[in-house]
């Protein structure tokens, strides 16, 4: 954090850096620009968590962008168990805990120099979902990112998630992503990603580190096809469980955007 004692060097830096950072005001007078993806996965996985008890998963979604301000909203189907086991419901209560998941999100991508920024927030929503009063599962994040492209053939990037109340009212959260992205002959990518998920203020659930390893390739220029491997650091215990299985594993996943 600056000091309150702001020196005219600092000042000077601060302006140098804000008058390097591309806004993308150009671009507004063209429109917005529209696109939709759709997908099919073997297991949807978020952060290291099976979000469909290891079962397929169809997703799909819509995008705009306008210059540097981009919005969206994405779906997947779930499984996140009956009410009573998936949502702690009391005994009795019928129904599926949850089985959509919905998710809003806007922001920017302002460049500074060869640095690509992604500053946003995403709204994680869940109709439908048997919550109950004081474990809701609707939650929100906000998002800040960095991204480099050091040569054509590789881009580097981390991502700070913060959340002030986390999913299930678990308190604040924060989640640190690194990831890089290879460029391969044949239109093939190879692509890696490092997370690590801390609970604040909530010492029974514990914090764990998720790793991704995938390799795609893309095929008539809208279509992609990726296999990859996930796995955390936390214990067996803690991913044999009827819901969420965070052990490792191997996800195909076949998409398409247009």
């Amino acid at each position: 954090m600056l000091s309150r004692v702001r020196s005219y060097t600092v000042q000077m830096c601060a302006a140098a850096g804000f008058a390097a950072m591309s806004w993308g005001s150009p671009a507004l007078a063209e429109g917005p620009e529209f696109s939709a993806n759709v997908a099919i996965t073997s297991d949807y996985i978020f952060r290291g968590m099976s979000q469909t008890d290891e079962n397929p998963a169809i997703q799909g979604g819509f995008d705009m962008t306008w210059g540097l301000f981009y919005a969206g909203v994405w779906a997947s189907s779930l499984d996140f168990g009956d009410a009573v086991n998936g949502c702690g419901q009391p005994a009795g209560t019928s129904g599926d805990c949850a089985n959509l998941e919905v998710d809003l999100y806007a922001g920017i991508t302002p460049k500074l120099g060869p640095v690509e920024l992604d500053l946003g927030l995403i709204y994680y929503a869940y109709p439908g979902a048997k919550d109950l009063p004081t474990a809701e599962l609707d939650y929100i994040e906000i998002k800040g990112g960095a991204s480099i492209k050091p040569t054509d053939n590789l881009k580097l990037g981390t991502t700070v998630f913060y959340s002030p109340e986390f999913t299930g009212e678990t308190g604040e959260v924060w989640t640190v992503e690194g990831n890089a992205e290879v460029s391969l002959p044949y239109d093939f990518a190879l692509s890696g990603l490092i997370g690590k998920l801390s609970y604040e203020h909530n010492p029974g659930t514990p914090n764990y580190t998720y790793w991704k390893i995938g390799l795609s390739k893309t095929f008539l220029e809208k279509f992609s096809a990726e296999v990859a491997y996930w796995d955390t650091d936390l214990t067996e215990s803690r991913c044999s469980g009827p819901l969420f299985q965070c052990d490792a594993r191997v996800v195909g996943t076949l998409s398409a955007s247009f």
